[in-house]
């Protein structure tokens, strides 16, 4: 029998930005998709499952008959009375924003189709801090967004700080016509995979996050300037044989493995007190 659990949910209250965002509901319907989208997640009876916007319980079923245990979250109390009527045995219903849960504290794997409106939240939520316990996540989300998580011209620092820890693939596009009501654009299914060895030491996630702040202030702007006030000329110079490039090649078209080396030269040869700095953020656990 499905069990009600809340002692595990935040105490913070759902604000009104948060609530606004389940106004807007579309449910996916095409079984064949649910299928797919819990193939490509390769759930076990050893993974703990978090879904996020469980709604009519579509792709809920499907992974709780996999899972050792799933924690489906949903905010909509009339959903939640028809999630509870499919009797799983294994899995945890908490109401609540899913902005606002706390993470598991354990190893879990991510499955879930999420609001277009909070899209980059969530994957914030989720995969802003490396030191949390997610190993890997199938996500379904707009199609625009997944495009630009996995687009090789990088604009925005949180997507590059990701990238340290983490594999992201876009995996296939998912019409509108899966979704009842449609939405007006479609969706795509991506897949991510925690890297077994990062690119930058977790313990410096938040001094890379501080360079790809810095950096992708102009994302089309060339190294030399780019980097200008960090790296003198002569430690510039070396950086630039390092990483093989030409003079002009933007820093959006960087690659995961020059983002290793120029934060690795940064930390090696300039002084910490030119470091760039991030504001440090309040992140969640279970």
């Amino acid at each position: 029998m499905t069990k009600r659990m809340n002692k595990h949910t935040s105490k913070r209250k759902a604000s009104r930005r948060g609530q606004a965002n389940f106004s807007g509901q579309h449910f996916m319907h095409n079984k064949r998709i649910v299928k797919e989208i819990v193939n490509i997640a390769h759930i076990s009876s050893r993974d703990l499952v978090l879904e996020l916007g469980a709604g009519k319980g579509a792709i809920t079923v499907s992974l709780s008959d996999r899972a050792r245990k799933l924690i489906a979250v949903e905010y909509d109390d009339k959903l939640i009375e028809k999630l509870a009527q499919l009797r799983m045995e294994n899995t945890s219903i908490i109401r609540q924003d899913m902005l606002n849960i706390l993470l598991p504290r354990e190893p879990f794997v991510v499955v879930s189709s999420i609001p277009y409106a909070i899209t980059t939240r969530v994957m914030k939520m989720l995969f802003s801090n490396p030191k949390n316990s997610v190993q890997r996540a199938v996500i379904v989300m707009e199609k625009g967004a997944a495009k630009r998580f996995t687009s090789r011209f990088i604009k925005d620092a949180y997507v590059i700080t990701w990238r340290m820890y983490y594999e992201i693939c876009y995996v296939k596009e998912v019409s509108r016509k899966n979704f009842s009501p449609p939405p007006k654009v479609d969706s795509a299914i991506i897949r991510i995979n925690r890297k077994q060895t990062p690119v930058v030491p977790i313990n410096d996630y938040f001094i890379f996050q501080g360079l790809a702040e810095f950096m992708l202030k102009n994302p089309q702007l060339p190294i030399d300037i780019a980097l200008r006030g960090i790296f003198t000329p002569p430690q510039m110079k070396h950086l630039k044989r390092t990483l093989q490039i030409k003079k002009d090649l933007s820093v959006g078209f960087l690659s995961e493995t020059q983002w290793g080396i120029i934060f690795k030269t940064m930390v090696e040869r300039v002084p910490n007190f030119r470091w760039p700095r991030a504001k440090r953020r309040k992140l969640n656990e279970f």
